[in-house]
């Protein structure tokens, strides 16, 4: 049967000792983080599919284009977003919300 293992500790109080295994937590969850990090593939949404996710109408659109608020992509005669920038912008305009 297991026993439990005792470590003695010397020369380090309690706290001290607590904020060195945080300090190492952090380090090995940061670690962790990069190692699991999935690189988004971008995705180009419609006009359509923007402004159903901002809740606005598509000539509200048009005038966030004009004033940089978003930046679209023209691929052809398409106009399209990426997906990470819309993501960024929702961030800063509703970030309460998120």
């Amino acid at each position: 049967m297991n026993t439990p293992k005792t470590i003695l500790l010397h020369n380090i109080s309690p706290d001290e000792f607590k904020k060195e295994l945080i300090e190492e937590l952090k380090i090995e969850i940061q670690n962790l983080l990069e190692q699991t990090k999935v690189e988004k593939t971008v995705e180009f949404l419609t006009r359509k599919e923007v402004a159903e996710i901002f809740k606005v109408s598509i000539v509200t659109l048009s005038q966030w284009d004009k004033v940089g608020i978003i930046k679209p992509y023209r691929i052809g005669n398409l106009i399209r977003y990426k997906s990470d920038e819309i993501e960024e912008v929702l961030i800063k305009k509703y970030p309460s919300q998120l």
